[in-house]
């Protein structure tokens, strides 16, 4: 089997977490790693023994050997090098947020299309065990008809700094950084329906920058289940982590982190199951990456459309932005 190519373009914190991922798929190479600043490309190249490290990313675009690039670069960037690399014949995978509003979707959606390329993008969330024994009860029937849901993106008593507090760098704040997890996540549990209204209300409480750090969001979807997402950095309480959700339904109540069921038992009375899920070493366990990269690299292998991909990456893009017009014009967007 031939080896597939890869190429790192970031070096951030995420940037590990694939890079781990990368090095225990079979026939996988990573070639080269590309950042703004030299020192810190070469600081990654060597902790992960990539031969390879630069600042210009034409050194990936012109190397026709190079099967795929995993992008982790601040959002700004997220449209503009997923494009250069589609059009010089490389699969994409990209962070999160695909890009800095539905317009940068769309962009990527047509080079991508035209060059008969793929893009998944980094809502890992549908990777992970916990999500999908949940996602398996609501397919089920389980819970019944699902009517609600509740779900969070938000860090407590912490925010981040640097680009991500910068608008320019990261086209919003919490709700483009962490409310997207619980948006997905919602979403995927769901099936995957399409939101048809979304109302908020953003606003920045805590820190000196021009982004946001608090807000509520309501989702209706055109299944009639409604979706409630908590956004935040610094909040003094989560009721939650990163995309814990919990789903109302006709006949029970489940909870994702911590996962468990509550079925209803005649009237009065309900039955907790709480499964015999794998220990976690962390929330954000390295193996919901690496099952990422495998997805990545299987698409490559076969040419299959990624999942998440551009479709699913854009709907939580359209959702983001109507959220922010929403809340500027105090009124719900229909979608």
């Amino acid at each position: 089997m031939n080896t597939i190519k890869i190429a790192l373009i970031g070096v951030g914190y995420i940037a590990d977490y694939h890079a781990r991922g990368l090095q225990t798929i079979s026939n996988v190479e990573i070639v080269c790693v590309i950042s703004k600043h030299i020192e810190s490309a070469k600081k990654f190249a060597i902790k992960y023994s990539i031969k390879e490290f630069y600042t210009d990313i034409s050194k990936v675009t012109d190397n026709n050997e190079i099967d795929g690039v995993i992008i982790s670069t601040p959002n700004q960037f997220h449209a503009p090098y997923a494009i250069s690399f589609l059009k010089s014949g490389k699969d994409v995978f990209l962070e999160k947020p695909m890009g800095m509003n539905p317009k940068e979707g769309f962009q990527i959606d047509a080079a991508a299309k035209a060059n008969n390329q793929l893009v998944m993008v980094g809502h890992m969330w549908r990777f992970d065990t916990d999500t999908n024994y949940i996602k398996e009860a609501i397919d089920a029937g389980t819970l019944g008809k699902i009517f609600k849901t509740k779900g969070y993106g938000i860090h407590e008593n912490w925010g981040p700094e640097g680009w991500f507090t910068n608008k320019d760098l990261a086209g919003g704040g919490a709700l483009a950084d962490m409310g997207v997890h619980a948006i997905d996540t919602a979403r995927y549990l769901l099936g995957d329906p399409k939101p048809t209204k979304v109302y908020a209300r953003i606003s920045t409480q805590f820190g000196n920058y021009n982004v946001d750090d608090t807000g509520i969001i309501l989702i209706t979807w055109d299944n009639g289940t409604e979706s409630i997402i908590e956004s935040g950095w610094w909040h003094p309480h989560m009721d939650g982590p990163e995309a814990s959700t919990g789903v109302f339904g006709t006949k029970g109540y489940a909870s994702l982190f911590p996962t468990l069921l509550k079925l209803k038992k005649g009237v009065e009375f309900s039955e907790k199951i709480t499964p015999d899920l794998p220990e976690r070493e962390d929330h954000c366990d390295q193996v919901i990456y690496t099952r990422q990269m495998e997805h990545f690299i299987n698409c490559i292998k076969t040419r299959t459309t990624p999942k998440p991909g551009i479709l699913e990456g854009q709907v939580v893009l359209d959702i983001v932005n109507a959220a922010y017009i929403s809340s500027e014009k105090g009124q719900a967007i229909n979608l």
